[in-house]
């Protein structure tokens, strides 16, 4: 069946739409060192063990869904589209990450049928990216996103959630 008309951009502004309402709290925000110049790396190796503290129960991370190693593939990815290769030990570049929850953080929201304003929890999620020269051992590049909690989402949900910040935050690191 070939698609023509008015049905085109409709079901793509419906796809486009979807997409964003699954990342649209995400902020993502890159810092770098003035004179970093990310082509000059050619390799890059692993800055020890990262982990999220575990999830008994499912609220921020789905049953059976590995965020750590989700990642660690896709900052994987995006280090490969830039030419890089990843090395056991001794890479041009160290790459690290942490990621947190904050389920203690709150929000003002004014209730849509009493107009009061009332204090509601929103929990927050964080995703910390560093690249590091292991000659100088400085960071040269510090990549964030920050993003709502919410219990329920499916696996890939938080996968796309995931990539998205990951995508973002490389795609502002410099070339």
């Amino acid at each position: 069946m070939r698609l023509t008309g008015p049905l085109v951009p409709l079901l793509l502004l419906w796809l486009l739409t979807g997409c964003a309402s699954v990342t649209e709290d995400i902020r993502v925000q890159t810092e770098s060192d003035p004179q970093l110049d990310l082509g000059r790396y050619r390799t890059y190796s692993w800055l020890g063990a990262a982990e999220i503290a575990p999830d008994r129960h499912g609220n921020w991370e789905p049953p059976g869904f590995d965020a750590d190693a989700e990642i660690r593939a896709l900052l994987n990815r995006e280090l490969r589209r830039r030419g890089m290769r990843e090395v056991a030990s001794d890479g041009q570049l160290v790459v690290g990450f942490g990621a947190g929850i904050n389920p203690e953080v709150f929000e003002i929201v004014e209730d849509p049928d009493s107009k009061m304003y009332t204090l509601q929890n929103a929990p927050r999620a964080a995703l910390v990216v560093v690249f590091i020269d292991p000659r100088s051992r400085r960071p040269v590049w510090v990549g964030t996103a920050v993003g709502d909690v919410r219990t329920g989402r499916s696996a890939d949900e938080v996968r796309r959630r995931i990539d998205y910040a990951v995508t973002r935050m490389l795609r502002q690191a410099s070339r």
